[in-house]
């Protein structure tokens, strides 16, 4: 998915800059980078952060970019932030979204015959570069974001670093998370509200979908408003969300809780102990454990200080390898006891295969499953979670194909969680998991523990359907 941190202050701004992009590091995969708008010009550093931290790549740049104006960005893949020179002047750009049609922007910009994309990648256009280009047909900053946030399909929030200032725009249908801070003599824009308490921001504005604002150190001031419409996703909650985050002012840990809530009510299994598979799953289970009454306990811990989220490396069987090492089986707690374990979610299944088998092997009697959201049957096509998913992949897409002996089976008869052909589904992903039971979140107590009206949320990865055009 990737995420973005900006700063405009009185004075220096690269203490905060730095760290407000770090807190974004659960969020990113292969590359970090960060610009600095001094009195000399724009400058900027980018690193691979695939098997470091971003930290730890950057720390030695800190002595040689100041400014007062700065933006930094967790990527998916991309180069960025980019530095742009066009008839608007030279500033710097970073975006995080997902362009589907980067191909037609691309097209129609060639048939202006005055353009050029210099950062190809693995013959691919940077969606970044795309957005710059779009930005620079219109004459104005505000005019160029409002053109790409009305022709990007999928989802793209934008930040536009300027000699006067910053432009915080959020995509056109809110499907990610973009904030205001402010402190004395600072604005800071982030996608994860986490960045700002330790910095001394207090949070001033949630941007709507599709809104701009404009950063000063002075405050900011509005250039676009919010559109009515909103899609943000609910995985936010679920998954990928940092636990001390708010989005629309509901905190990512109290909404895991609720599900975790949830999920208890709707059971009647007894079990030993409650647990989460770390990290995301901590916060479901202990809210298991609160409205079951049964005691919460850690039979696997995580192994912080190295290991990254497993979905980060882009390569399959190097996931597999972070899945397993990073997580350590404590046998006295596992050994003889029925455990309920809360998961995220189950996307393809082969880690939490493993994971389940090394619950065997060290002895558990019982071993029991609750995923926090309904079975994942559609791949995301707004956000740019995992480029190296495929649909047909995911665990219940391949208990449908082996129901149905085929990939095109209607797939609405499955997200009925009350149908026939939903329950033959889950089973089938019991068995294949080695599961005693399975039972997912229900869609409506999913919204219910978000607690945002069900309009606004994207469930697009459960249900097949889109919320709003």
């Amino acid at each position: 998915m990737g995420g973005f941190f900006a700063v405009a202050a009185q004075d220096e701004c690269i203490h905060d800059l730095f760290f407000g992009t770090d807190y974004h590091s659960h969020l990113g995969t292969v590359r970090g980078g960060m610009a600095v708008n001094t009195a000399g010009g724009i400058t900027r550093s980018i690193h691979d952060i695939t098997n470091a931290q971003f930290r730890t790549k950057f720390e030695h740049d800190l002595g040689r970019l100041s400014g007062r104006y700065g933006i930094g960005v967790i990527s998916d893949y991309e180069d960025q932030p980019l530095i742009i020179g066009s008839h608007l002047g030279t500033y710097a750009i970073c975006t995080v979204g997902r362009v589907n049609n980067a191909r037609e922007l691309a097209a129609r910009a060639f048939e202006l015959r005055t353009t050029h994309f210099s950062e190809m990648s693995g013959g691919e256009i940077n969606p970044t570069e795309l957005v710059a280009t779009i930005i620079n047909q219109e004459a104005t900053f505000a005019d160029g974001i409002r053109r790409a946030q009305a022709l990007v399909r999928g989802s793209c929030s934008i930040l536009v670093m300027t000699d006067k200032g910053i432009y915080a725009a959020r995509d056109r249908l809110g499907r990610t998370p973009v904030t205001v801070g402010r402190r004395a003599g600072a604005v800071a824009a982030t996608m994860e509200t986490s960045a700002l308490p330790n910095l001394g921001y207090d949070t001033a504005h949630y941007l709507g979908p599709g809104e701009v604002v404009f950063i000063t150190p002075d405050g900011f001031e509005p250039v676009s408003p919010a559109g009515a419409a909103m899609q943000i996703c609910a995985f936010l909650w679920v998954y990928y969300g940092y636990p001390s985050s708010c989005y629309e002012g509901v905190n990512v840990e109290a909404a895991r809780y609720r599900c975790g809530e949830k999920l208890a009510a709707n059971d009647d299994v007894t079990v030993d102990m409650a647990a989460g598979i770390p990290d995301s799953g901590t916060g479901h289970a202990i809210g298991y454990a609160n409205h079951a009454r049964i005691p919460y306990g850690r039979p696997f811990v995580k192994y912080t200080p190295t290991w990254p989220r497993s979905f980060m490396p882009q390569d399959q069987s190097v996931r597999d390898l972070v899945a397993r090492m990073k997580l350590i089986p404590v046998r006295e707690l596992i050994h003889g006891k029925r455990l309920l374990f809360c998961e995220d979610s189950i996307v393809r299944g082969t880690q939490l295969k493993d994971t389940i088998k090394r619950l065997y092997d060290c002895g558990a009697r019982e071993v029991h499953m609750r995923p926090a959201c309904p079975p994942l049957v559609h791949g995301c096509p707004f956000i740019n979670f995992s480029r190296s998913r495929s649909e047909l992949d995911l665990a219940a897409r391949r208990a449908i194909r082996e129901i149905e002996g085929s990939d095109d089976a209607p797939l609405d008869r499955y997200t009925s969680d009350g149908s026939d052909h939903y329950r033959a589904m889950v089973e089938r992903i019991r068995l294949q998991l080695r599961l005693t039971t399975l039972r997912y979140q229900k869609l409506d107590d999913l919204v219910d523990a978000i607690s945002l009206p069900r309009e606004k949320l994207c469930t697009y990865c459960w249900t097949g359907t889109e919320g709003a055009a």
